[in-house]
């Protein structure tokens, strides 16, 4: 270790980073440090540990403008609005008044400061940024001194746009209400409280957070269901979730009194220590959704009638994003279900053992085009079939019922080939369903009479199915592949026959099961043939849950079908 080394200063003057910034730092008796070209702390000197409460591993490593970048009022600073990570990143030399750099402890130091592009002796592009302050760092602002006044107009306008924002992306309801108490805690208060209208009309406290250490802690014992509204109570908060305008709260003697409603705010003002708090509707298009209360304790000024304004806006906001999740929510459920109801109950049928399950995309509607059936056939075959209609959307779920329902009709009717009743189910397809475009596997299992099982097959553009004996040995019956549906090609197509011995399982499956983007087909069928033969000894019901939890990608967007069949051991 060179005596350069800033680990091996006698004074501590320059702090971890590469030795050719260690004079760079030294001389100066301002706070300093360097950033590179992502923002993110090369190296700082004693003086700004020093001004900001900071010891040097705090800073090295770690992006500055998260670190240390806020507004007047203890809010991160929106990267769009921060001069000096604009500065360094564009390569300029700036300077600025009147910023704030948050401290080790929380408390916010104005700062002036000043960076520069620079070069280290490695060649190195950084930037330089020095700093000082006009106060004295003992006489910081603490984080209650935030709310000292409303927002300016330019940071309430920041604050809604992010409002917006954020809320707008997401359409889960516990996500939106996340995000929405992360926004308006700790910027605008200590102590964030969402009550929400259920779909019954009851009232269920569903998140209680305050701000501690920079953290927001959840205070899940002041969560759960509400007394019915009053219709005649002045509490802010049953006025509130009446669906009258923002007001002024606070802790009162006769909140305990007044209902069961004001018994429970009575205990959230107690044991929060919240001394004012503001309440407000969330709205949504047709109705009232719920309640947001805002809370401060401690030393922190109390809300004033200027700071509804801001509060009724950012509701009104998280009202329309909720609106929407909920309708979402409402579509969603309604669709898995009509998903759900389509496919069918697997038959009993003696010697066999089958499972099966469905998983619905993460995305879209919730719903899609795999599919899985199983039914007897006339002549006493058990017919095994799995498909994927192309599309995610009630489309695709409305066109694999079609599908499902003609082959069917055509494997009951007709004792053919596997082959032959796909290739007349392809051709009817164009003239009697809404489906373009399909991938099937069908297949008849029958027992001869020497007890022996076999299957017969054919494939049209579907993943092969799987073969895992008792032993653990797995392998794809890859025969009889053929075209998919729709295609307008009216070629034979090819059967595949195999016998499955004793103790067997077969598995049937949809490609969202083993495909994925980060990796190729044959990699997603293998992982699926190691997995299945590992969980050979399972029960069929288990086997099923464990290939789908163990194979499933975990950016899959895709629904997937399985079926699986057991052959028992004689």
């Amino acid at each position: 270790m060179t005596r350069d080394d800033p680990r091996d200063t006698a004074d501590g003057a320059a702090r971890p980073g590469p030795a050719s910034l260690t004079s760079l730092l030294a001389s100066l008796d301002t706070g300093a440090y360097v950033v590179d070209a992502q923002g993110t702390v090369m190296a700082v000197n004693a003086e700004a540990e020093k001004l900001l409460a900071r010891p040097a591993g705090d800073f090295v490593g770690h992006d500055a403008h998260e670190l240390l970048h806020r507004s007047r009022y203890g809010a991160t600073l929106p990267r769009a609005q921060c001069g000096m990570r604009q500065a360094y990143m564009a390569g300029r030399t700036v300077q600025s008044e009147e910023e704030w750099f948050e401290r080790g402890d929380g408390s916010l130091l104005q700062v002036s400061w000043l960076v520069t592009p620079c070069r280290t002796d490695d060649g190195a592009a950084r930037t330089l940024v020095l700093f000082h302050t006009p106060q004295d760092p003992e006489e910081t602002r603490t984080p209650g001194d935030r709310f000292r006044s409303p927002l300016p107009e330019l940071e309430r306008l920041a604050l809604l746009a992010e409002t917006t924002t954020q809320l707008t992306a997401t359409l889960d309801v516990q996500q939106a209400l996340r995000r929405l108490v992360r926004l308006v805690v700790p910027q605008l208060a200590d102590w964030a409280v969402v009550d929400l209208v259920t779909e019954g009309g009851r009232v269920r406290r569903s998140t209680v957070v305050h701000a501690e250490g920079g953290d927001l802690v959840r205070r899940e014992d002041l969560e759960g269901s509400l007394s019915p509204v009053p219709e005649d109570s002045p509490v802010p908060l049953a006025r509130a979730l009446r669906g009258v305008s923002p007001a002024l709260a606070g802790p009162s003697p006769r909140l305990a009194t007044d209902s069961p409603l004001g018994a429970v705010q009575a205990r959230l003002f107690a044991e929060s220590g919240i001394h004012s708090a503001a309440v407000a509707p969330i709205r949504g298009v047709r109705e009232v959704l719920g309640a947001l209360t805002l809370g401060r304790a401690g030393q922190r000024e109390a809300f004033t009638a200027d700071d509804l304004p801001l509060l009724e806006d950012i509701c009104r906001r998280a009202g329309l994003a909720l609106d929407n999740a909920r309708l979402y929510e409402r579509q969603r459920t309604v669709a898995e279900t009509m998903q759900r109801h389509l496919l069918p109950q697997l038959p009993q049928v003696p010697g066999l053992e089958m499972s099966a399950r469905y998983l619905a995309a993460p995305d879209a509607s919730q719903v899609g085009g795999d599919w899985y059936d199983a039914f007897v056939l006339s002549d006493g075959a058990t017919a095994l079939a799995v498909g994927d209609v192309v599309g995610h959307d009630l489309d695709a779920a409305a066109g694999m019922a079609q599908i499902r329902n003609v082959l069917r009709a055509y494997a009951w009717f007709q004792q053919d080939p596997p082959s032959v009743i796909v290739s007349r189910l392809d051709r009817a397809a164009v003239h009697i369903t809404d489906v373009t475009m399909a991938t099937l596997l069908f297949a008849r299992m029958s027992r001869a009479e020497d007890g022996r099982w076999s299957l017969s097959w054919t494939n049209a553009g579907h993943p092969p199915p799987l073969l895992v004996t008792r032993d653990g040995e797995a392998r794809f019956l890859t025969d009889g592949h053929g075209l998919l549906l729709g295609t307008a090609l009216d070629r034979p197509r090819p059967d595949g026959e195999a016998e499955v011995p004793p103790g067997a399982t077969l598995l049937f499956y949809t490609d969202g099961l083993i495909e994925e983007p980060s990796r190729s087909l044959d990699e997603g069928l293998e992982l699926l043939r190691g997995h299945a033969a590992a969980l050979a000894g399972h029960p069929p019901g288990r086997f099923t849950d464990l290939v789908l939890e163990r194979t499933r990608p975990a950016g899959n967007d895709d629904d997937v079908a399985l079926l699986t069949v057991r052959v028992p051991v004689e």
